[in-house]
């Protein structure tokens, strides 16, 4: 028995283990109801401390905005300047609740999250990972900050500015924050031995599936 490659599947496991934990966090989360993406029960937050909340609360609660965060982190691990993917991303989502809030109408919002869900899970899944340069990554992470974020000004129409601002803090925060945590898993697992692109395979097919029933949710509805 080759004890170096008994080691090594089992690091794979592990960290296919680790990736799956933060995959699952999203799945759990898909057991809350439709309006959980509205923190505050559907109700517009009137404070800083609400608006804060509300922000932290969103992208993590819905299930689609956070499949697609862990898959920008995980898409720029082990990239030169790959924080820049998800840092590019969280800009366009506050520019896309701008929008919302100047009440311009996009249509198909929903499906097109989902798409950008299933697109990211993609990047993870193809063998061999696609020669695509950083810069390049972040310009296409653009369109889809623009559908989530405009997803995310659903919940702050109508607001004070105190609350507004909050809100974009907060959300700005968390999906920085859960986006880096990817980033650093998906390093820190390689830094160990563990094969990334089996580690990137798995989570990508479980944030495609992820998204393919939030797009067949969207399109039904």
């Amino acid at each position: 028995m080759d004890l170096g490659k008994v080691s090594q599947v089992g690091k794979n496991v592990k960290g296919a283990g680790i990736v799956a934990a933060i995959s699952a966090l999203g799945v759990l989360s898909a057991g809350a109801p439709a309006l959980a993406h509205h923190m505050m029960g559907g109700e517009t937050p009137s404070n800083f401390f609400e608006g804060f909340l509300s922000g932290l609360a969103h992208p993590i609660i819905g299930v689609d905005h956070f499949a697609f965060v862990v898959a920008i982190g995980l898409i720029a691990a082990g990239r030169a300047g790959g924080v820049f993917i998800p840092a590019i991303f969280v800009v366009a989502a506050m520019v896309g609740t701008g929008i919302h809030l100047l009440s311009v109408n996009v249509p198909a919002v929903e499906i097109a999250i989902a798409l950008s869900v299933i697109a990211g899970g993609l990047l993870l899944v193809l063998k061999p990972q696609p020669a695509i340069q950083t810069p390049v990554l972040a310009i296409l992470a653009s369109p889809a900050g623009l559908f989530h974020g405009y997803a995310y000004g659903e919940s702050i129409v109508g607001a004070e500015m105190t609350p507004l601002v909050a809100y974009l803090a907060g959300f700005t925060a968390i999906q920085f924050g859960i986006a880096v945590a990817a980033l650093y898993a998906g390093n820190l697992l390689k830094s160990k031995g563990v094969q990334p692109e089996f580690l990137k395979r798995f989570a990508g097919g479980a944030i495609c599936a992820i998204g393919g029933v939030f797009l067949s949710l969207s399109v039904a509805g």
